[in-house]
């Protein structure tokens, strides 16, 4: 009762995959029940042909029955196998099309609380697990099951003595199979867990590819990878002798019936109470009874599998989606469309602050110490405002924030004096702009990264971009140009950073964010990024995680923050005189200007 009550439920999760196509599964199963009724009549068109022969009758009529019986279920099968094929390819690509959609909806922690090659591979191998399962199991599963049911009617009518001696030989074969079939699973799960942490590793090292060469580390790499492959491995073929174990005791119970059939029915045939055709036409079904027994111990194993699959890739569903994460009611899209003409006039008045935080707390997690702790912080329309504040201070996070990718446990933000719980998230990051330190480079040419924000900009607009943030000349001289595939160009770090500033700009936002966008320019190029930042500042707000004395000493309103807190706010001119902690962070940026590149 217990191992039922276990199945049931995680059956039902491989079914959600399988439901939406369950018409063409019916008719999947009709053509599988055609196939197998024409190859349960065959070896009665066999007994006909042999009694035939042995009382003169003509042959005409049982041999064309045999080649209708050959070639209309050839016909079947056919069709069947290629219904049933095309059914499993829809699978996989609706499951990679759930799965790619959740991921890429799914909040920022969410995501990358696991490491993108286990993603990774919820999409590309497990998803292909789910294909045999979702698609062929419940056909096979129950054509298998109907095969095995009828061969065995067939051959009560032919003999009772015998069947009940093919029973008992089918009988032991399934009790190996249901003992055998659970650790297979096990093995089959295991093996496929391993697949996602190699993947997980794999991509984290190849990112990291460099820092993997300089330390001499290739080899430990190696290892740490290949651990989880060989475990991968191990559970493999554990799984592969448990299924050679069952396929052979299947293969030696069939056998070894059709050799006690062979004995009893020469015995049946010298009394007189079975004839040859009769027992020729029952070992026919003896020897066709390996069929069912293979579909249905093959679709036990692919829907154990599957089972296992579908349930990793459910973990995705998991995932806390922003379009229903608890402060984003389901209406709040069409709530913030709905008084644009209200606020047009309300976005032009200088007092009410583009962005602003009340009281906000937030942490990384529910049983997370707060990251920032009772934040209030207001953005005019207008100005350049830097945050400062020792590692650790909360700086990103306060980012983070804004940009929704967190939400706040205690507090509120409002943008244009609005809650950001009154707005959907692409609402709100319409309007913000954003320069990652890190800048990673989205797959796509130059002109895709551009593109990224505004998809109908011109060339002419991606052109002036460019001329902002100097790298006119650098593209022009790449053979593809803007086309030139941004993976493969020799692009250095800090031409990275120009191109995400140039996406921002492009973007034309009303709020422009910038985590150090300038930490790996030199002097010259720096000089010309500052000039950019200024003249947003003049016309749209711009909010600046500063770590170079230039950009601290440029802007209208500098926050320092130190272990998640707001510590002090003002010009740069009052903070020196006023907080001991800025005076200190100043000197530092200030020596760091001096020993590195040349800062204005």
């Amino acid at each position: 009762m217990g191992m039922s009550s276990s199945v049931a439920p995680r059956l039902s999760v491989l079914w959600s995959f399988a439901r939406p196509h369950r018409r063409t599964l019916v008719k999947g199963l009709a053509l599988a029940l055609v196939a197998s009724a024409l190859g349960l009549a065959t070896p009665m068109v066999t007994k006909h042909v042999l009694d035939a022969l042995g009382s003169a009758s003509s042959l005409t009529g049982p041999v064309a029955a045999l080649v209708v019986l050959l070639v209309v279920g050839a016909g079947v099968s056919y069709w069947q196998w290629t219904l049933l094929g095309a059914l499993g390819e829809r699978v996989v690509l609706d499951a990679r099309e759930s799965i790619v959609r959740r991921f890429l909806r799914a909040t920022v922690p969410g995501v990358t609380r696991s490491p993108t090659g286990e993603l990774v591979t919820r999409v590309t191998s497990d998803t292909v697990l789910l294909r045999e399962a979702a698609a062929s199991s419940f056909v096979g599963l129950i054509n298998g099951a109907v095969m095995l049911v009828g061969s065995l009617v067939l051959m009560g009518f032919l003999d009772l003595v015998l069947l009940a001696t093919t029973i008992v030989a089918v009988a032991l074969v399934g009790v190996v199979f249901g003992l055998l079939m659970p650790g297979i699973a096990r093995s089959q799960k295991q093996a496929q867990e391993h697949v996602g942490r190699l993947g997980g590793v794999l991509e984290g090292t190849l990112r990291a590819i460099r820092t993997v060469k300089v330390n001499r580390a290739e080899e430990r790499m190696t290892e740490r990878i290949l651990t989880d492959a060989r475990a991968s491995a191990e559970y493999g073929i554990r799984a592969v002798r448990r299924e050679a174990l069952a396929w052979t005791t299947a293969w030696s119970g069939v056998n070894l019936a059709i050799i006690a059939i062979l004995a009893v029915g020469a015995w049946r045939v010298g009394e007189g109470r079975l004839e040859v055709s009769g027992l020729i036409a029952f070992l026919l079904y003896t020897f066709a009874l390996m069929d069912p027994i293979t579909e249905l111990s093959q679709n036990v194993t692919a829907l154990q599998s599957g089972i296992a699959a579908a349930e990793r890739i459910r973990q995705a569903d998991a995932l806390p989606s922003e379009e229903t994460s608890p402060s984003a009611g389901a209406d709040a899209g069409a709530r913030v469309r709905e008084p644009r003409e209200l606020q047009e006039p309300h976005e032009l008045r200088d007092d009410v602050p583009v962005l602003e935080l009340r009281n906000v707390t937030a942490a990384y997690g529910p049983d997370a110490e707060a990251a920032v702790r009772d934040i209030d912080l207001v953005i005019p329309r207008r100005g350049h405002t830097a945050v400062v504040g020792p590692s650790g201070a909360g700086k990103t996070t306060l980012l983070s924030l804004v940009l929704r990718f967190l939400e706040p446990t205690g507090g509120e933000l409002l943008l244009d004096g609005r809650p950001y719980r009154d707005h959907a998230h692409a609402d709100i990051r319409a309007r913000l702009a954003y320069v990652e330190q890190d800048t990673p480079v989205v797959p796509g040419t130059i002109r895709d990264n551009l593109l990224l924000a505004r998809p109908d900009a011109t060339t002419e607009d991606l052109r002036r971009v460019l001329h902002d943030v100097r790298l006119t000349e650098k593209v022009d001289a790449l053979e593809e140009g803007l086309d030139t595939p941004l993976a493969t160009a020799n692009v250095s770090g800090g031409e990275r950073q120009r191109i995400a500033l140039a996406r921002a700009l492009l973007a034309t936002p009303d709020v422009l964010l910038l985590d150090e966008a300038t930490a790996q320019l030199d002097g010259l190029t720096e000089a010309a990024v500052q000039e950019c930042v200024r003249s947003r500042a003049d016309t749209g707000a711009v909010v600046t995680i500063a770590h170079r004395l230039s950009t601290v000493i440029d802007a209208d309103t500098i926050v320092v923050m130190e272990a998640g807190r707001v510590r002090a706010q003002g010009r740069h001119e009052e903070l020196l005189v006023s907080d001991t902690l800025y005076r200190d962070l100043v000197e530092s940026l200030r020596i760091a200007a001096v020993t590195g590149a040349p800062v204005n």
